[in-house]
């Protein structure tokens, strides 16, 4: 094994609150844990990923973890986070991973970009965490609470995770840390550290917050609320000549129709135009790209198999579907009748809600190839969040 990821879940969390601990708690419509793990499962370059829990959570874990590659059996944490990482370093050994990825839980929003960062940095010096610059002024502060002294910012940084190590120094100076009983890393770079491993670092995420108190979840608990992401938009356009048949399908759905569409696949204009919008919000090129006309395999394909392969695209760096529009120019057949059925569709294959979805349709009064009704076209526009730093 090369890559292989340690994700830290054995913790209480009561400074969050809550009735649970708050890895599994829900957040946006899944567990945070979920969140964590899905990242790595995710990556192309991770192998393998090493839960660490409370078996006192077994079942919420499950729930959490249900469905999810590359996980290997979870392994028991232990009284603090230094131990509950040498269990998941212990874990793995048979494994052998050359580089390990040790990530807190609780830091649900991590971008795949994140982790090739990672990986790059740790090619390159054996031992690397993420870090962000400090803007504000750190002061000293004394037991009675006044200011004793002002630390130099720009010496200064907030460590990140997923920290990355070569495996076996990591291993070897977690026991030698037990074996001379300190207990009291806060992380795995200041063990590290004391063990006379040199620390590198790398760029960190804004968006990388870790969830700790009430408030963190209560921010994203408003209708509406979206994880911290850098918003995308992508346009599409396609069109199709009208051609022998007894339907055409828009969105998904087949609607009688005197003629039908031509095309290599269904010619579903309207879905291919989505599927270009989700592709140009991911900056993937477009849909001849992915399924080439050239390619028989794509004759008479069900176009929905081309905007879910989009989706899965965008879900495979971390992001998501805000909202997708798209516009039908026809002169027939009538779309109002099935518009309904059409978005709840269109949602289906994306794995939305069908209040994100929006279509319209319009005529060209009369003009051009749409007025003369030898063909239909259509617009869409596509808004998607990703992590931020994913590029």
């Amino acid at each position: 094994m090369r890559v292989a990821a340690i994700v830290v879940a054995a913790g209480r969390g009561e400074r969050a609150g809550g009735d649970k601990p708050k890895q599994y708690r829900p957040l946006m419509g899944e567990p945070v844990l979920r969140r964590a793990l899905r990242l790595f499962c995710a990556h192309p370059a991770v192998e393998a990923i090493q839960p660490v829990i409370d078996f006192d959570h077994s079942r919420d874990y499950q729930a959490a973890a249900a469905g999810l590659a590359k996980l290997l059996a979870p392994a028991p944490g232990g009284s603090t986070r230094q131990r509950s990482v040498l269990a998941g370093l212990e874990a793995i050994e048979a494994a052998a991973p050359k580089i390990v990825l040790v990530h807190d839980a609780a830091r649900p929003f991590a971008s795949s970009s994140l982790v090739d960062r990672a990986l790059a940095a740790v090619e390159a010096t054996g031992a690397a965490v993420p870090v962000l610059p400090i803007a504000d002024t750190i002061k000293r502060v004394d037991a009675s609470g006044h200011v004793t002294g002002t630390l130099d910012r720009a010496e200064l940084r907030v460590i990140q995770t997923p920290q990355v190590f070569s495996y076996p120094p990591l291993l070897a100076a977690h026991r030698r840390a037990r074996a001379a009983n300190r207990d009291d890393f806060t992380d795995d770079a200041a063990l590290a550290e004391w063990a006379g491993i040199s620390i590198a670092t790398f760029a960190g995420e804004a968006g990388n917050m870790k969830l700790t108190a009430p408030e963190d979840f209560a921010r994203f608990a408003a209708p509406g609320a979206a994880a911290p992401s850098d918003v995308r938009t992508g346009t599409g356009f396609d069109v199709h000549a009208f051609g022998p048949g007894d339907h055409v399908m828009l969105g998904g759905v087949k609607i009688p129709h005197a003629k039908g569409l031509s095309g290599h696949s269904d010619a579903d204009v309207l879905l291919h135009a989505l599927t270009d919008a989700v592709l140009g919000a991911i900056a993937e090129a477009d849909i001849g790209k992915h399924f080439p006309p050239s390619d028989a395999r794509w004759r008479g394909a069900s176009s929905d198999r081309f905007l879910a392969h989009a989706v899965a695209l965008l879900r495979a760096r971390g992001g998501e579907i805000a909202h997708l529009d798209a516009t039908i120019l026809s002169e027939t057949p009538k779309i109002g009748p099935y518009r309904d059925k059409i978005c709840r569709r269109i949602a289906e294959i994306a794995g939305i809600e069908a209040g994100r979805v929006s279509v319209k349709a319009t005529t060209t009064e009369g003009l051009g190839f749409i007025g003369r009704g030898e063909g239909i076209a259509a617009m869409a526009t596509a808004t998607a969040r990703l992590p931020f730093g994913d590029l």
